[in-house]
């Protein structure tokens, strides 16, 4: 792919076009420009036990409940025996994803029928694979940032693949994945700024962050605790992360706080942009899904570590490689600590 093709979506009316067709569409596309292989895996190849559920009431702590899953399994359940039963046309793993994230889930103008591409899309093609023996056996659904849960909680989608941090306030809405990605929040903005990361140099700032964010989140804390500049203004939320791009390109904000892998490849397809100092947190993302849906959970646990075993590193060559780095070790997940249950 010629990423230089690309650079051209830092155009503001590109961009604005852009965060219009993430609320618009529905899609249902065939992606077939990549090859894709299932690789079988013991159920429980490698995995440490602990005792507990993924979410413990009043002593979850992020750190520790972003490594916490189910144990993986191929049985089947309740849940993906219901996908199973869908006909005909209908049966395809329906997954929330992002289409205006570059590299992690994106609608490539280049492509014949801009096919969603990116780091995610692979996952979610390796998980249809493995439940339905087809990799292009899935509905894709945009879903804006703020929407990821109550799309999951309404039944508009089986699962979320959309660069989701693990956190306990979201586990207790909808159930995670063992993490297949690490990352951290960083500071974008403009070359130019005398911004130099996350500290007092925000001072009577404007930033911008997605709503419902774990940037956000980080950000509201830090205020409240007196850590961030009282003058800092945060009130700038948009229901995309790519929004707040745009509204950065258009001045009416004057800094972005999002993940770094996501704000690396926003500056990727805006030279005017550049990260400015180092992650301020530690997150994982993992795959979102119902908080029942048990069965499905340790089915895409299973699929996780065939993927980290073949196929992950191949995805991060093809796709992040050029903003994060070659060398991926600092975005490996941890090894998971699989949960022993009743």
């Amino acid at each position: 792919m010629d990423a230089s093709r690309l650079r051209g979506w830092g155009g503001v009316g590109t961009m604005a076009v852009l965060c219009a067709l993430a609320l618009a569409f529905v899609l249902l596309l065939p992606c077939t420009q990549i090859a894709h292989h299932h690789h079988a895996a013991p159920d429980r190849a490698g995995q440490q036990l602990a005792e507990g559920s993924q979410v413990r009431a009043g002593s979850c702590q992020d750190s520790e409940a972003q490594k916490q899953t189910l144990a993986p399994s191929g049985a089947d359940g309740a849940t993906i025996d219901a996908i199973k039963a869908r006909e005909g046309a209908r049966r395809k793993l329906i997954v929330g994803v992002d289409q205006n994230s570059y590299r992690w889930g994106y609608r490539n103008p280049n492509t014949e029928g801009a096919q969603l591409e990116g780091f995610d899309i692979d996952l979610v093609h390796r998980i249809a694979q493995d439940i339905l023996g087809d990799p292009d056996a899935v509905q894709f659904k945009a879903i804006p940032t703020n929407q990821r849960i109550s799309a999951i909680q309404d039944g508009r989608v089986d699962m979320v693949v959309r660069t989701m941090t693990i956190t306990c306030e979201r586990l207790g809405q909808v159930a995670f994945s063992a993490p297949y990605f690490k990352t951290g929040q960083q500071v974008l903005a403009p070359r130019s700024s005398t911004i130099t990361g996350y500290n007092d140099t925000l001072a009577h700032k404007r930033v911008c962050t997605a709503t419902g964010s774990t940037g956000y989140a980080k950000l509201d804390a830090d205020k409240k605790a007196g850590t961030l500049p009282a003058s800092t203004d945060i009130s700038t939320t948009v229901p995309n992360q790519l929004d707040c791009l745009v509204r950065l390109q258009l001045g009416e904000v004057d800094a972005v706080v999002t993940d770094g892998a996501l704000a690396a490849s926003q500056a990727a397809q805006d030279p005017t942009v550049e990260l400015k100092g180092a992650p301020f947190t530690t997150e994982y993302y993992g795959v979102a899904m119902k908080k029942d849906a048990s069965d499905l959970v340790r089915r895409v646990n299973r699929v996780l570590v065939a993927y980290r075993a073949s196929g992950w590193q191949a995805s991060y060559d093809t796709w992040l490689s050029a903003t994060l780095g070659k060398d991926s070790s600092a975005s490996k997940p941890p090894a998971p600590q699989y949960l022993r249950t009743s």
